[in-house]
């Protein structure tokens, strides 16, 4: 799977948590599961944005 689609995907996932913390009738421990997943995606999603950018600027060297 390229970079492109694992950032897509991972986002979609991101998303999704997001949409799930807003729910009114999420309850205490769901909502600090989600939260610990979103985490978990942003953390992955700024890791591919930042070896995106490595790449960037060893291409414009």
């Amino acid at each position: 799977m390229s970079e492109q689609k694992d950032f897509e995907t991972v986002l979609k996932k991101l998303e999704e948590t997001s949409q799930k913390l807003k729910s009114e009738e999420i309850s205490l421990a769901d909502a600090i599961k989600s939260y610990e997943e979103g985490i978990k995606y942003y953390n992955e999603c700024n890791d591919i944005l930042e070896k995106a950018s490595q790449k960037i600027e060893t291409l414009t060297k």
